[in-house]
């Protein structure tokens, strides 16, 4: 079996943060990921002491706990020369909520700051980083996408993965109407709120119908585990699918949330 190729001057090292929602509900993306980034030109590798970015308790008010997950991610992933996720949510926490949660710790202030400095979403990093411009993929389908809230507002991530999308052999992207309204997920807010997370859902399920798409794709699981949560219980024979697969040709797996046997 061949190894993977060894970092260079010209391969950068990058350090996969592959998230919880990926690592438990749909490892597909992280293989898609890495496939993408090799093709790219990056050395890719998986910490295995990483586990949560901290989001959960950053969002639910327990910073002691979110800072000391934040201090193990540091130092797990602090001597690669990027840190990627192919997850805007999580990419977010690191980039932009690290270094104020640890703006008064001595030890990981700077440190946090620089984690930062080099922490991408998936799209943007092969883009804007790697300068992709074309994948070698096909899909045969009309598409349409869903910016994740955290992708949109907190990395201002929205023209990469479109740019990627156009040299898939096959697919027809179709923008949503009103394309940067919410899912409704917001991690623990569709927990706590239940019945307006649901409203929101209902709204984007609507959009998403309007496209006459056959499949909606997004950067980040979160988001569309609710949303194919919506899709499944409609039972709206639209596909949800995460950007990396497509874009890796690795989209042969059921589609998330799909349902056993006929519909």
């Amino acid at each position: 079996m061949n190894s993977a190729p060894e970092a260079t001057k010209d391969r950068p090292l990058v350090g996969l943060f592959v998230t919880c929602l990926v690592d438990l509900f749909r490892p597909s993306v992280a293989f898609a990921a890495i496939k993408l980034l090799e093709a790219g030109g990056a050395t890719v590798e998986v910490p295995r002491a990483q586990t949560c970015c901290g989001q959960p308790a950053y969002n639910s008010g327990d910073r002691d706990d979110a800072k000391a997950i934040a201090r193990q991610v540091i130092e797990a992933f602090e001597r690669f020369d990027y840190v990627v996720a192919p997850s805007g949510s999580c990419a977010g926490m690191l980039k932009v909520h690290y270094p104020r949660l640890l703006a008064d710790d001595p030890r990981f202030a700077e440190r946090a700051k620089r984690l930062a400095a080099k922490s991408f979403e998936l799209t943007s990093f092969l883009v804007d980083v790697l300068r992709v411009r074309k994948v070698d993929a096909s899909f045969e389908a009309s598409v349409t996408y869903h910016d994740s809230c955290s992708s949109l507002r907190e990395l201002h991530v929205r023209a990469a993965p479109r740019l990627l999308l156009a040299s898939v052999i096959g697919l027809t992207l179709i923008e949503l109407g009103d394309g940067e309204a919410c899912c409704g997920f917001g991690g623990t807010f569709s927990v706590k709120y239940p019945d307006i997370s649901t409203a929101i859902l209902d709204a984007k399920l609507d959009t998403i119908l309007a496209t006459g798409a056959r499949t909606v794709l997004s950067g980040d699981l979160g988001c569309l585990m609710q949303i194919a949560g919506g899709l499944a219980r409609e039972q709206i024979n639209v596909e949800a699918r995460h950007v990396a697969e497509v874009l890796a040709d690795m989209a042969f797996s059921p589609a998330i949330a799909a349902p056993v046997g006929p519909r």
